[in-house]
This record gives C-alpha cells, structure tokens and sequence, in this order.
C-alpha cells in the first residue's frame, strides 16, 4: 500500500483546501443557514474539481473531502462526486458516460443518491414508485440516483419526482423523494439472458455491471469511503479548533492545554481521527488498485461511525461552556459528525453487516 497522493492529487488537494478555506468562512456558513452555498459550488467546478476526480479516483476525491471536512463547507460535493462522476463512470453504459460525465464535471448536472434505500419498485415499462423519506442535497439535485428492490440502479430526473424539503442534523439541504409512476434511466445497460454482472467491487464492466448487484454493492461501498473520508475532515477541523481554543484559554493563571486531562482527551480525538483517516485511506486505495475493498469500506465506515462520534463530542467538551453555543463554529462539526455517524449505517449497523461478510466468507483478505 502507498497512500502518497501523486502530484495530479496532491495539486487538487492544495486548490480545494485554498477554495474551502477562502470562501467556506463562518460568516458565509451562517448566512447560508441550512442551504447550499451556490457561489462556493461555482467556483468548486470552475476550477476543474469535479471533474478532476475522474482522474485522481476515490483516493483523490478523499483527500478533497478532507478539505471539506475542515471547514464544514456546503455544497453537495460528496454526493454529485459518488453518485454521479464515480457511478457513471464506472457503471454507466459508453451513452451514459459521454452524455453525463461532462456536464457533472462543470456542476451544470448535480446526481445524489438514494441509497441504501431500496424501497423502490419498477413497473412493467420501468417506471419508479416509492418514497424515500430522506435524501441529502435532494433539494440542490438535477438527478437522484435510486436502488430498486431488486438492487438494480436507476437515474431519475428530479423535476419528474417529487421533492419535499426536510431538515437533517447537519445542513445538508435534504429533501423527501416520491415516485410514483416516474420515468426512470437504468444506470448501465440492462443485463441479457444468461449474463451476470460482476460481483467483485470496483470491476470494470461497465456495460453489465449497472442492472445487477455488483454496481449497486460498489456505489455503496464507494459511497461509504468517501463520505469517511469527509468525516476524517470534520473531525480535523473539530481537533484543530479545540487546540487552539485550549491553547489560548487560561484557566487559573495558565493555558487549558497544560492541563493532563485536555491534553488526554485531545490525544485521543486525534489518534480517533486517524484512524477514520487511515482506514479511507486503505479503502480508497484499493478500489483505485481495481482490489476487493467490501471489508476495507465497512471498516472505514464503522470507524468514521463510532470514532467519528466521540471525536465531535470531544470537540464540544474542550470548548467548555462555549461548546454548548449553538452559534459557536465547532458547533457546525458536532453537527455534521453526529449526522456522518448514522448516515449510510450507523456504527453497530456496519459492524453487522462486516461480520456477516466475514462469516460468509465474502469478505476480502
């Protein structure tokens, strides 16, 4: 394993975290309130990150969301980059990939994703119905990726579903999916008589893999890294704001930072960020190699869960009395963390999931 980010990685790292950190500032972040932040997408995709990632790959797109992490920046990178670029390109049939990937590369097409919601069901002449209670970044979406009950993968264009806004935890500008009778895209070309998708996660047959399990399973595992890796970020962002607030905070005559019990609990909020860090990292990695990841992305989601968690929490309780500010900036990461925990399987959910990969002997080495 080498998690050395090559120079084209590195350089789109260093242009994200100079975007994030000149434009996500506190004052834009509560002006935006619980919305997106439409002059900070715009400049994301001008210059050239999106499209970017089709490039640098899922360990590329981590490091990226690591600097969104950071600064809590909000705009539906994540989902627009998995659901979208990531799925297309490596589910999508050869029309799909020349017709989407361009105009989700400028920011002009914005894809989030149902899933793991499988609740809905495909009729005779492939219509969609069902209700998708929550979607993140629904409201800022031109397509919604959805799973069916069979695990097969649809587009659906959002201005033929109906959308209803929700509020989530963190201000990730979520929204109620209903269909009912909905035109829906088959992401990739419907399987034939006697062929089978792919089932190792991050295969490459493009053209089968988008109507049976595989696709949907490497969506999901894809999704989970990168949104790990954004979890690394928040909690990044959160360590770092509790240092320097301990580091300044003089608490009878000398800095809070000096005192064991901070310097403990801050030690171990880093060596838990880490480890979301590392285990994204590792993941990421090998679906870039073209490996088998399943166990590697469950890891990653388990830690970005349970550690993700405490690490947000810890946050708060170094910041003291100002940690309970709900208008305080490491407020923003607690929120963000507490929604990271549950989404896409809450920590004992993903454990489960992992044991019984294992147990099945489906899990890789």
């Amino acid at each position: 394993m080498d998690f050395t980010p090559t120079e084209e990685q590195a350089t789109a790292r260093d242009l994200a975290a100079r975007i994030f950190g000149d434009l996500s500032t506190h004052e834009r972040l509560t002006a935006a309130g619980t919305g997106s932040d439409a002059e900070l997408w715009k400049a994301l995709c001008e210059a050239g990150l999106l499209a970017a990632v089709e490039d640098i790959g899922l360990l590329g797109l981590v490091l990226l969301l690591e600097e969104q992490g950071r600064t809590t920046a909000q705009v539906p990178f994540a989902a627009s980059c998995v659901y979208g670029l990531l799925a297309v390109s490596a589910h999508g049939s050869a029309e799909q990939r020349k017709r989407l990937l361009p105009a989700i590369g400028d920011g002009t097409v914005v894809v989030t994703g149902a899933l793991p919601e499988a609740a809905v069901r495909v009729g005779g002449s492939g219509e969609l119905s069902g209700v998708v209670p929550v979607v993140p970044w629904l409201r800022d979406a031109t397509h919604v990726l959805v799973a069916d009950d069979g695990h097969g993968l649809w587009l659906v264009r959002t201005v033929d579903a109906r959308c209803e806004p929700v509020e989530l935890t963190a201000p990730w500008s979520a929204g109620r999916l209903t269909l009912d009778g909905t035109p829906g895209e088959p992401l990739g070309e419907r399987e034939r008589p006697g062929e089978r998708a792919g089932e190792r996660l991050g295969g490459s047959d493009a053209d089968v893999a988008g109507a049976g399990q595989g696709a949907y399973d490497d969506v999901l595992a894809t999704a989970r890294t990168a949104f790990a890796g954004l979890q690394a970020g928040v909690c990044a962002g959160s360590v770092a704001r509790a240092v320097a607030h301990t580091n300044t905070r003089e608490q009878f005559g000398r800095p809070l930072a000096t005192k064991q019990g901070v310097q403990l609990r801050a030690a171990d909020a880093y060596m838990d960020t880490e480890a979301i860090r590392v285990t994204a990292y590792e993941a990421a990695w090998r679906r870039d190699e073209g490996l088998d990841y399943a166990t590697h992305a469950l890891t990653a989601a388990w830690w970005a869960s349970e550690a993700g968690s405490r690490v947000v929490h810890a946050g708060q309780h170094l910041h003291g009395g100002m940690g309970a500010d709900l208008d305080h900036p490491v407020h923003r990461h607690f929120l963000w963390g507490r929604q990271l925990d549950a989404y896409l399987g809450c920590g004992s959910e993903v454990l489960q999931e992992l044991g019984a990969l294992i147990v099945d002997g489906e899990g890789d080495a």
